[in-house]
């Protein structure tokens, strides 16, 4: 048996990550402005992407088909018998059902098709789970049990963003409660629940006590557990970096990254928004 790993750019890994493995391939998801589409990470960047949000409608769309099919038929002919699929969440995008109706008929290698329910570092966690899974020799079985071992146990992304409206705009409000929050300067932090929504956990005033709820949501979940965070920010890389030193004061962790969002899930929070990943090590 050999395995690859297919996962779309909402996984937020980096392309130097992901061309170091040859087992790993990423379909990107597609962003569409002033008439045309573009790959995202791969033909636009984020400055680009939070430029046009302010001048015109940037929308987003699933990844190509003829880029997933691609991706299956270069494992194939590199003798791959299967190939694990891990996409964002079906409930935040069409990308796991595309996949699926793509899948259904298929009889080149084995494709195990998992959605996420999650997206950004939480979902490149999960990639990094599956290769880490490979590398030891791990059966299919035995690394989607540890994919869910760390989704649904072990890790948890939180979020907050300056202002609701793109999450509004595209239609990616789930369960988010606050339609006064822009106007009273309430925050929310938001979270993925196991279905793949977004809901609120909590809410405050300004900033600076978000960042604080989000830290103490982490200790209450973690206590004192070893952690791997991963930090993402929009457009403002000092913040980020503020909130690292935040972190590292007050949680007990092992490694804190800062890793900018990905351009098309950037386009849904607009480009001031801060996210925290955390993922318990495991001992």
């Amino acid at each position: 048996m050999k395995i690859g790993i297919i996962t779309d750019s909402a996984s937020n890994l980096d392309l130097a990550f992901i061309n170091k493995h040859e087992n790993l391939q990423m379909t990107p998801l597609m962003i569409s402005y002033e008439g045309a589409f573009h790959r995202d990470i791969i033909e636009v960047d984020y400055a680009t992407v939070y430029k046009k949000l302010e001048t015109t409608k940037v929308t987003t769309s699933l990844p190509s088909l003829e880029d997933f099919h691609a991706a299956i038929a270069k494992f194939e002919k590199e003798g791959y018998t299967d190939i694990i699929v891990i996409t964002i969440s079906s409930q935040l995008s069409g990308t796991f059902q595309a996949f699926e109706l793509a899948s259904k008929d298929y009889k080149g290698a084995n494709l195990h098709l998992y959605d996420s329910k999650t997206l950004s570092a939480a979902q490149g966690n999960l990639v990094k789970v599956a290769l880490e899974g490979i590398e030891n020799g791990l059966s299919i079985s035995r690394i989607i049990a540890d994919l869910n071992q760390v989704r649904y146990e072990d890790s948890i992304a939180l979020f907050t963003v300056e202002t609701l409206k793109y999450l509004r705009e595209g239609g990616r409000i789930g369960k988010v409660e606050g339609t006064l929050g822009d106007l009273l300067n309430v925050k929310p932090v938001i979270s993925v629940n196991d279905e793949g929504v977004y809901y609120t956990i909590t809410k405050a005033f300004g900033m600076k006590r978000v960042m604080l709820a989000m830290r103490k949501t982490l200790k209450e979940k973690f206590n004192d557990d070893l952690l791997d965070l991963t930090i993402h920010y929009g457009n403002n890389l000092l913040k980020a970096q503020s909130l690292k030193e935040k972190l590292e004061l007050g949680l007990n962790t092992r490694e804190v990254l800062i890793s900018q969002l990905t351009p098309v899930l950037g386009i849904h929070t607009g480009p001031e928004m801060y996210a925290i990943v955390a993922r318990r090590v495991k001992k």
